[in-house]
């Protein structure tokens, strides 16, 4: 067996011991130690050590140094266990330590996934416009379990989202455009269908967003992708322009009466 023969304090940490050891080749750094794992295994100088006693306190050790590591990461936020076990194996820890630094942070209150996921949920209502499949998703990708997510997220009723959903339409609609109002409202369902709202929400948030009448901003629109039709079938006359214009602009979205109303402001201002 080998006796500890000094132990010294680290320069650059103060917590840390340099623990050195004779086994009968003369004396020699051996390990160093967390200073509660030092007064966990009473580590003194004359103290003899066996093999297995070295394993265990180098055991102990590592669970201190990845333990520290865990407690660093969570000082910057609060996080989720499947987080800080990505963290700590990103570290190269090994899974036993890993498992005992959870169970560890576990009992101290450090990670709890149903606080996490209400913290969370909270957070992404009132700092983004996100809507609950997106939040659902993200909650799952950070390990977070299906029963906790539909618990959390009863901290965004159906009301709320529906809010949200509005605001995002009322945006939408305050920006310009050049397209058709129809075309305008497809790309609104489908921007509130990325930003993760069900269907049947998006439906209502469209019926309170969308201009129920004609706009000036939609006859501005017709009007711009109408010289653009023009110019793409200005070669053609009579019946077949009509046509021709009449089907490009309603695959523009827009409605007959509206095309009809164009091509005769259209007409009157070429004569």
């Amino acid at each position: 067996m080998a006796i500890i023969t000094k132990i010294t304090t680290q320069q650059k940490n103060q917590d840390r011991y340099n623990i050195f050891m004779d086994d009968g080749k003369g004396e020699e750094f051996a390990f160093s130690v967390d200073s509660d794992v030092l007064i966990k295994f009473q580590l003194k100088k004359g103290m003899e050590l066996d093999d297995f006693s070295l394993l265990e306190i180098q055991f102990q050790d590592d669970i201190r140094k990845a333990y520290h590591l865990a407690v660093q990461f969570l000082a910057r936020r609060i996080r989720s266990e499947k987080e800080i076990r990505d963290y700590l194996q990103k570290k190269a820890i090994k899974e036993p330590i890993i498992q005992e630094v959870v169970h560890k942070l576990k009992s101290q209150q450090y990670l709890n996934d149903s606080e996490y996921a209400f913290a969370f949920v909270r957070t992404m209502v009132n700092t983004t416009d996100k809507g609950p499949d997106i939040i659902k998703q993200e909650l799952k990708e950070k390990g977070i379990a299906e029963k906790i997510i539909i618990q959390a997220l009863a901290e965004f009723p159906p009301e709320l989202q529906l809010d949200k959903a509005v605001n995002v339409g009322k945006k939408f609609f305050k920006k310009p455009s050049k397209d058709s109002l129809k075309i305008q409202k497809q790309k609104l369902e489908q921007l509130l269908y990325r930003k993760g709202y069900s269907f049947e929400l998006i439906q209502i948030a469209l019926q309170e967003t969308v201009p129920k009448e004609e706009t000036d901003a939609e006859l501005e629109a017709i009007r711009h992708q109408g010289e653009k039709a023009h110019r793409k079938y200005s070669q053609y006359s009579g019946f077949e322009y009509q046509q021709k214009m009449k089907q490009a602009l309603y695959r523009k979205g827009f409605s007959i009466e509206l095309i009809e109303k164009f091509l005769v402001e259209k007409n009157s201002a070429d004569y």
